[in-house]
């Protein structure tokens, strides 16, 4: 149970940094800064969901207890 919290924060920390690097992307511009930026924001996407997904993943085992 405490490996999951762990792992929900790393999660959730990768999303921050994910993010960061999608908009510092898109500001540069070009068709190679958005072709770049459109990627990290797929990206960002999916951790979010799996980060969302341990969370409640977490909240269910937790309720168990």
């Amino acid at each position: 149970m405490n490996g999951l919290y762990y792992l929900i924060l790393i999660l959730m920390a990768a999303v921050v940094v994910v993010l960061a690097f999608g908009i510092g992307s898109f500001g540069k511009g070009g068709a190679a800064g958005a072709k770049r930026s459109n990627k990290m924001m797929q990206l960002r996407l999916l951790l979010q969901f799996a980060a969302v997904l341990l969370i409640l993943l977490f909240i269910y085992l937790g309720g168990k207890g």
